[in-house]
């Protein structure tokens, strides 16, 4: 601080070399600045309360944990962006950004993940928010879509009322893979009428190849891994 100050108040002399006050008015507004980004530590936050500044990638607070579930797979924990208050803060905020231009009337979330990711960027939005469930999970007339897994099939349901004809419909869920999940949520949402204009991620894994899978719509997410 007391620095900048010198090199503030030294480059003013030299422009008016009569001492005036604006010189003084000058280094203060500095140090005013200056102390609102450091912390009480001195130190740049990671974020600023009330500013847009962020000092780590959405990436750092992705936990990555190699040969697991198998040896070769590099798992991409999204558990540690949940327990750490700047990085849950911070994919809410990147994955509504890519939304800003975005004309939709309803977002759906698939089970679960999609859920914790989702609600938070309705609520911002005010928009609905529509719930892609495991089969058997919801209590009024559903209607369901059975998908393949790697090793297997799985059905997942939606409330036969939850969508209306020509609604614009967004489809949110923390991770793209082979696509597989979002491809029959998409096809429910027609099914029932909507029209699906977006779907984002937090994480793509590309080597899985999912964005191919859904290459008939749009596939945002915040961040793209290349293996799998």
């Amino acid at each position: 601080l007391v620095g900048s100050e010198m090199c503030i108040r030294d480059s003013y002399s030299s422009l008016f070399p009569k001492p005036c006050q604006c010189v003084h008015l000058v280094c203060f507004l500095w140090k005013i600045m200056i102390l609102l980004v450091l912390d009480m530590n001195g130190r740049i936050p990671e974020k600023t309360e009330g500013w847009n500044i962020y000092m780590k990638k959405m990436e750092d607070y992705v936990r990555s944990i190699p040969d697991f579930p198998e040896p070769g797979i590099i798992f991409r924990d999204v558990t540690s962006v949940l327990q750490d208050a700047d990085g849950l803060h911070m994919a809410i905020d990147k994955m509504q950004e890519l939304l800003a231009d975005t004309d939709f009337d309803v977002l759906a979330g698939a089970e679960s993940r999609g859920f914790i990711f989702g609600m938070p960027i309705a609520y911002n939005l005010h928009k609905p928010f529509v719930l892609v469930r495991k089969k058997g999970k919801l209590p009024c007339e559903t209607v369901e879509k059975e998908y393949d897994l790697e090793y297997g099939k799985a059905t997942i349901e939606m409330h036969k009322d939850a969508i209306k004809p020509g609604q614009k419909v967004v489809l949110v869920d923390d991770l793209i893979a082979t696509g597989g999940t979002m491809e029959a949520a998409a096809k429910l949402v027609e099914e029932l009428g909507g029209e699906v204009v977006k779907i984002i991620f937090l994480m793509e894994l590309a080597g899985l190849k999912g964005r191919e899978r859904l290459k008939e719509y749009d596939v945002e997410s915040v961040i793209c891994y290349e293996g799998k």
